[in-house]
């Protein structure tokens, strides 16, 4: 991914109020951010535990708007409950296989008219929105064994992310 500034980061939310997008904090260690590694920048805010943030890179989304720029989606995060460290959940965009509490239920209200009456979009994702580094082995789940082994390239697997990715945008931006 193209590195890229706060301003774009700003203006790219689709799901979000302008007042919303220019209070959000951006990620603590933005300016160190691995850009080389990363195929979507994600992250929890830190100033507002409950709220998560998705921008994907233009050309990303496709159809009209997706074209034009970077994509941004602010999502709710659920309250934390209780889960089973026995149990097993996997990411629905980079389908790492993590202990339960690794994987968050994120709901993204849905782009114009559809979201001020309160519709949303839920995926479940990696609860640290780290998923580029997964794929990369750069970072490993908590307490579980090595990403389980794929036939698949790096390239296949990051395109396969992708469409994942780009799959849940175009639901937040479609109408119903």
């Amino acid at each position: 991914m193209e590195p890229l500034t706060e301003k774009q980061i700003r203006a790219s939310f689709v799901n979000c109020s302008k007042g919303e997008a220019s209070r959000m904090k951006l990620p603590a260690d933005f300016g160190r951010l691995p850009w080389d590694d990363l195929d979507f920048l994600g992250w929890r805010d830190p100033g507002a535990p409950l709220r998560a943030h998705l921008v994907l890179p233009p050309g990303a989304v496709p159809g009209p708007g997706g074209d034009a720029g970077p994509v941004g989606i602010a999502l709710r995060v659920p309250e934390a409950n209780r889960t089973s460290a026995l149990k097993t959940s996997l990411c629905q965009i980079c389908l790492t296989g993590h202990a339960s509490s690794g994987v968050a239920l994120l709901a993204a209200p849905r782009a114009g008219a559809a979201g001020r009456e309160g519709n949303t979009v839920g995926i479940y994702v990696c609860a640290d929105l780290a998923c580029p580094l997964y794929l990369r082995g750069k970072r490993q789940p908590a307490g579980q064994r090595p990403r389980y082994e794929e036939s698949l390239t790096l390239a296949e697997r990051v395109a396969r992310a992708g469409a994942n990715l780009a799959a849940f945008a175009t639901t937040v931006l479609s109408s119903r």
